[in-house]
């Protein structure tokens, strides 16, 4: 595919990548403004992300001693218990030879080198080249890496076949008006048919899809409604820490859904749910996260509401059949940093609306 439209960059894939595997202090090897929104955004969760500010002379004569230098310091000012170099486009096109830059460093913190630039298509080119070096250093098992090889050739099968990657060019839109559809999910739940929420959210956004099944629970609580999360204990350091809060926080809500794949299977649990959908019988769902993982046969005759946090999904899922659209935006700067469920505005109207106001 021959993508027109921005594509989520490989680097930027690798940054959060080395934040789930408990990475504390991140250095991209490049300019000073290399991924300036996404390092902002994820030191918000916790990850102090750094750069070597490379400039035009380094370009030339390249940058070890400044990455030396920036390694010892990180190590010195936040002694972390572990530490990533990130590579750049810059990086890459110099020759940067990151791991002798670490060696030679002195640092004792555990550091490992991505070897990465933004040259690629596909973004989980970023994921593996911080996953690899991660299993040389025994931070993660053979194991892990190989699952998470399947796991991301699904997810981007996905993409290719229902998602924002299935054409050259996707409109953004910011789909249904979320007060219609959620009357119209609260009608459906109270009519007395038989129903099923689904959570099937990409790792840390599910600290907000995870509202909207509370919502839907505390508007009609005696409907007849199945509820189904992919909150199960797998994956990396950081996803599974989230997944046992957001447990923990439906909990709370009241609700205790069934659980069905982990937060970082998303895409490879569509067939899952299809088939639970349709051992349900559902008449109805609410799926949200990623909800075009499941694909269309399993939700024929099925009258589907979903929630994404992509404005260029919208399309993809109409096409897809389902009645209703719905787009929570900015969910994952919102998300970003929480260790516990976060308010969505469709789990507020569904609440207002179940409230008559």
């Amino acid at each position: 595919m021959d993508y027109i439209q921005p594509r989520p960059s490989s680097i930027v894939a690798a940054l959060y990548t080395a934040r789930d595997l408990g990475v504390e202090v991140a250095i991209l090897h490049g300019p000073s403004g290399c991924s300036f929104k996404h390092a902002r955004l994820l030191e918000e969760d916790g990850m102090r992300v750094l750069t070597t500010s490379l400039a035009d002379n380094e370009f030339i004569f390249g940058g070890q001693d400044v990455l030396e230098r920036v390694l010892k310091n990180a190590e010195e000012e936040f002694r972390p218990k572990r530490m990533a170099v990130v590579g750049t486009c810059v990086s890459m096109i110099i020759g940067e030879d990151m791991q002798a830059a670490i060696d030679a460093s002195g640092v004792v913190t555990p550091t490992i080198a991505i070897e990465i630039h933004a040259g690629y298509r596909e973004n989980i080119q970023g994921v593996i080249a911080a996953l690899e070096p991660a299993a040389f250093a025994g931070w993660i098992s053979d194991q892990e890496l190989e699952r998470q090889r399947r796991l991301l050739a699904a997810a981007n099968e996905v993409e290719r076949l229902r998602g924002a990657a299935s054409q050259p060019y996707i409109e953004p839109s910011r789909g249904d008006l979320k007060h219609v559809a959620a009357r119209r999910l609260i009608d459906l739940a109270r009519s007395g048919r038989r129903g099923v929420a689904v959570m099937n959210a990409k790792k840390e956004t599910a600290y907000m899809f995870a509202d909207e099944l509370i919502a839907l629970h505390d508007a009609c609580p005696d409907a007849a409604i199945t509820y189904i999360a992919n909150l199960e204990d797998r994956g990396l350091p950081k996803v599974r820490t989230d997944a046992a809060n957001i447990r923990e926080g439906m909990a709370e809500g009241g609700l205790e859904p069934e659980l069905l794949g982990a937060l970082d299977e998303y895409g490879a649990n569509g067939d899952a749910v299809g088939e639970r959908i349709r051992e349900i019988g559902a008449e109805f769902a609410l799926i949200v996260g990623v909800p075009h993982a499941v694909p269309p046969e399993y939700t024929e005759g099925v009258e589907v509401i979903s929630v994404t946090n992509g404005p260029r999904q919208v399309a993809p899922l109409r096409e897809m059949g389902h009645a209703a659209v719905v787009v929570e935006v900015d969910l994952h700067p919102q998300t970003l940093g929480v260790r516990s469920i976060v308010g969505s505005e469709f789990g507020a109207v569904l609440r207002s609306i179940a409230r008559g106001e």
